[in-house]
């Protein structure tokens, strides 16, 4: 399949493949971070946004949000899920807003979705020109050293008279900036099952890379992957949220 084809082909399903996410924790944990360390504005941009749900939180909790991706299928079922909110389809490493944002989110680890080191970089650049003063980037990430190729998570879901099995994971050859997210989805339906395998090329970068190619254009503030508690990164973990503040 090619990178985008399981999205394409599976929109329909996209939800039931994240149906465990705690999509309210995760917004609620951001707009904390928005009032600790950003502007306190309420113009919000969710980049790679999906289907939507993470804007849903935040237009609920009185923000003005919006949301950009690649995938055209997603953005139509994003549009249904918040008609209230501007969607675009655009590039994340390329795109431009018609008006400042105070706060740009990244979720679910999609900044790896920039594919390559000088990618990466060009979404940094576009996240920081699109931001107003004082405006914050929020986003999580994995170290590539602290990969586990053996890893996987997985869950199962229900669907009209369909049983589903989702199950992904992280994979990295030791060096190099590629790394792949490899994911498999089996469908059962009276007793018939199809699989589907899928593997997207995602950018590898260390800890210490990325605050690198952050500090040019951001104030960086690392911390634990807890979207209940907020605690300075350990050092050790490979798995962080990064909250930035424009400078």
């Amino acid at each position: 399949m090619s990178v985008n084809a399981l999205y394409s082909d599976l929109s329909d399903y996209y939800d039931l493949m994240c149906a465990d996410i705690d999509y309210q924790g995760q917004s609620h944990c951001i707009q904390r971070l928005q009032q600790l360390f950003g502007n306190a504005g309420v113009r919000h941009l969710d980049v790679a946004c999906g289907t939507g749900p993470h804007v849903r939180h935040f237009l609920d909790a009185g923000y003005s949000s919006s949301g950009l991706d690649i995938n055209q299928p997603m953005l139509d079922k994003a549009a249904i899920r918040c008609p209230q909110a501007h969607f675009a389809l655009q590039d994340m490493c390329s795109f431009s807003v018609t008006e400042p944002q105070d706060l740009i989110t990244c979720f679910l680890y999609s900044i790896h979705y920039s594919g390559t080191l000088a990618r990466l970089q060009a979404c940094i650049a576009s996240v920081h020109a699109a931001l107003d003063a004082n405006g914050l980037f929020c986003f999580n990430a994995v170290d590539k050293g602290k990969i586990d190729n053996s890893l996987f998570a997985a869950h199962n879901a229900q669907h009209d008279d369909s049983q589903f099995i989702f199950s992904s994971g992280w994979s990295y050859a030791g060096e190099g900036e590629q790394q792949a997210l490899r994911l498999r989805i089996e469908k059962s339906t009276a007793g018939q099952t199809e699989v589907w395998h899928d593997e997207h090329p995602m950018v590898a970068v260390s800890f210490v890379q990325l605050q690198a190619l952050l500090q040019p254009y951001f104030e960086v503030h690392v911390l634990e992957h807890d979207y209940q508690k907020l605690i300075p990164w350990d050092g050790a973990s490979g798995n962080a949220l990064f909250a930035c503040v424009k400078i």
